[in-house]
């Protein structure tokens, strides 16, 4: 007889440990399932330790600039890979031991440690022991995606999970993939002292975004000595002199770039095979994304999928917010849905890009009339007491409700300042409240009011 609970969660990334937390909190009686550890994408070879070496690296640079901030340092400024990564990994280990210690913790809750699959709808096995439950929640994240390409069964490569244990400096990292993992990890390396090239297949970076925003990155990416080859395509590798060989059709440049490592960065898959979702009826897309209605439910009644797995969001703070969505349907009478957030995110290069809302192509296409406002970084006091003063701030509104719509945060604070613009969307209030709000000096949002003042129509 299977074991029962009256609810099981499987995958402990962003939504899992806070929903087991609400659920238990509230009497219920929670099977927990995790296969490997705690904290998911975002703890182990995600958000945190890629922002702990992307501060390392941003240390390093610094440190190089000295010069122009008339300090005085003795000495060549050098980086010890090692000591980077051990002091990513205590962050890293000090997020998963309080996480495990916080679910635990948690009253009327077993853990169990293992790879679970369904055996029917409601029930699941794990260890070779079934359990059963009326509500399951699916969060089992993502993994990188790994090309059929000819050659790389015979190389040694790298992703944004095997990059977490490098302990050394790559002469030469061969960076496939011009989009947010990609971008990160080139600016990183290249400050911590590696020659970089990026392998873009498509004929931009970061596609997603408008060619203004695309460009202006470019542009700070080859600044730092950032390699960058685009309309890359028909690749493969082979092994060459103890590194690896990429070939590709490129527009510009030798059909052959010789790199000592490769990392692929070129997109995500849903952590779904394993699941045996048929055993359950749970439908899934043709990329292997569980469909989820507005409210995260599946297609079988009391199953639920939240996180990146569910294809809503890749992010972080989607996957959170699908906990948020769930608790409140479940236990606050609370309809909250999917549908009412407002896309946003950040690119984590320096400077950084913050991103809420329509891009300007999106808005285009839409055939409304709009007012759109943008102005250089070169315009901001604070930036140019930093020296900092690449990027702009681009805000896009609805000619007709005067509302914001979209907004592109690119330079200094740019992933802090866009959830100013981010929360006046979300109130639905005209933009003339910002454009007349009286904002701190000397900061960087103080000219968002500025902005906001000198809207013109988009032509």
């Amino acid at each position: 007889m299977p074991k029962r609970y009256d609810a099981i969660i499987i995958g402990s990334g962003q939504a899992g440990p806070a929903l087991a937390a609400r659920l238990s909190g509230a009497g219920m009686s929670v099977a927990f399932i995790e296969r490997e550890h705690f904290g998911g994408t975002c703890v182990n070879n995600g958000c945190i330790p890629t922002k702990a070496l992307v501060a390392s690296a941003y240390a390093a640079f610094m440190a190089r600039r000295h010069a122009d901030f008339g300090v005085t340092v003795g000495g060549t400024i050098g980086v010890d890979k090692r000591a980077v990564k051990a002091r990513k990994d205590e962050i890293v280990q000090a997020s998963v031991d309080g996480l495990t210690s916080w679910v635990k913790g948690m009253p009327k809750l077993k853990l169990f440690w293992g790879e679970a699959h369904f055996t029917a709808a409601h029930r699941i096995a794990v260890n070779g022991e079934e359990l059963e439950a009326g509500s399951i929640f699916i969060n089992v994240g993502g993994r990188p995606f790994v090309p059929d390409w000819p050659g790389l069964k015979q190389v040694p490569y790298l992703t944004n999970i095997s990059m977490m244990n490098v302990d050394f400096l790559p002469e030469h990292l061969l960076i496939v993939g011009g989009s947010y993992i990609g971008l990160e990890f080139a600016q990183m390396y290249r400050r911590f002292g590696s020659r970089v090239t990026i392998v873009e297949q498509g004929p931009r970076l970061i596609a997603r975004e408008d060619e203004d925003v695309t460009d202006a990155i470019y542009d700070i990416l080859a600044r730092e000595g950032i390699e960058i080859r685009l309309n890359a395509k028909c690749l493969g590798v082979a092994p060459r002199d103890g590194g690896v060989a990429l070939t590709s059709d490129c527009t510009e440049g030798a059909p052959t770039i010789v790199g000592t490592h490769l990392l692929l960065a070129i997109g995500r898959r849903p952590n779904t095979e394993e699941l045996a979702l048929d055993a359950a009826g749970i439908r899934c897309d043709e990329r292997g994304f569980i469909q989820v209605d507005e409210q995260l439910r599946t297609n079988v009644p009391g199953v639920w999928a939240l996180g990146d797995v569910n294809g809503r969001g890749a992010f972080t703070h989607t996957s959170w917010n699908d906990y948020e969505i769930v608790a409140a349907n479940l236990l606050d009478a609370d309809s909250r849905r999917v549908t009412e957030r407002i896309g946003t995110y950040a690119l984590f290069i320096d400077p950084p890009l913050g991103r809420a809302g329509l891009t300007e192509r999106e808005v285009r296409a839409t055939g409304r009339a709009a007012l759109l406002g943008k102005m250089p970084m070169t315009r901001v006091g604070r930036a140019w007491e930093r020296s900092e003063t690449l990027g702009f701030m681009k805000v896009l509104v609805d000619a007709s409700t005067k509302t914001i719509v979209g907004a592109a945060m690119l330079g200094l604070s740019g992933d802090e300042i866009v959830h100013a613009v981010l929360d006046l969307m979300y109130t639905k209030a005209p933009y003339t409240v910002m454009a007349r709000a009286m904002h701190i000096h000397p900061t960087v949002a103080e000219f968002l009011p500025v902005l906001l003042q000198n809207m013109k129509p988009l032509q």
